[in-house]
């Protein structure tokens, strides 16, 4: 039995960056061809479209998501931050600033995902959240100290195809002090 467009969609209102947007999406839109298809917000990649590479990661409620893996219905009422959203008008985020700085991009395609993961990654880290490679004598409770090896654990769902590694590494330190 096929079903009418009005059967399989919704009206959705996402905060995104800041401003509530409402949409009319068929249900199996996801986050991500919702911010790109329907808002051209196209700083958020599609990449494996499989949740793998990273390069669709936004911030979901301050935290990472992979936006090819989400309905945009299921985030309904939920705040939306992408690439896009991170500046200050003309400022750049701290996180953007060291990227550029540390020249931590190459062809530029996972930089988006790459940069929102750090963002998150240095929220998580001052909260005190463990990664794989946390010590477990760190005292509980405390920001998780940003080794190049606790970066690289948190990062690790961020593919770079070009192998910008070590400067993406680099420009989170910075950010981090």
């Amino acid at each position: 039995m096929d079903q009418t467009l009005s059967e399989r969609a919704s009206t959705v209102t996402l905060r995104v960056n800041g401003t509530d947007r409402s949409l009319t999406l068929d249900h199996r839109t996801t986050l991500l061809d919702a911010l790109r298809d329907h808002l051209d917000l196209t700083g958020t990649k599609k990449g494996c479209d499989h949740g793998q590479c990273g390069a669709c990661t936004v911030l979901l409620d301050g935290r990472r998501v992979n936006g090819c893996l989400l309905f945009a219905v299921a985030c309904a009422g939920r705040s939306v931050t992408t690439v896009e959203g991170l500046t200050d008008g003309e400022v750049l985020h701290p996180v953007q600033e060291a990227f550029v700085a540390r020249d931590a991009l190459q062809c530029g395609y996972c930089t988006p995902g790459q940069i929102c993961s750090a963002v998150a990654l240095l929220d998580e880290a001052a909260r005190g959240e463990p990664s794989h490679v946390t010590p477990p004598e760190r005292l509980p409770g405390g920001p998780v100290p940003l080794t190049p090896d606790e970066i690289r654990e948190r990062m690790s769902g961020n593919i770079c195809r070009c192998g910008a590694y070590p400067n993406i590494v680099a420009a989170i330190e910075e950010a981090a002090r």
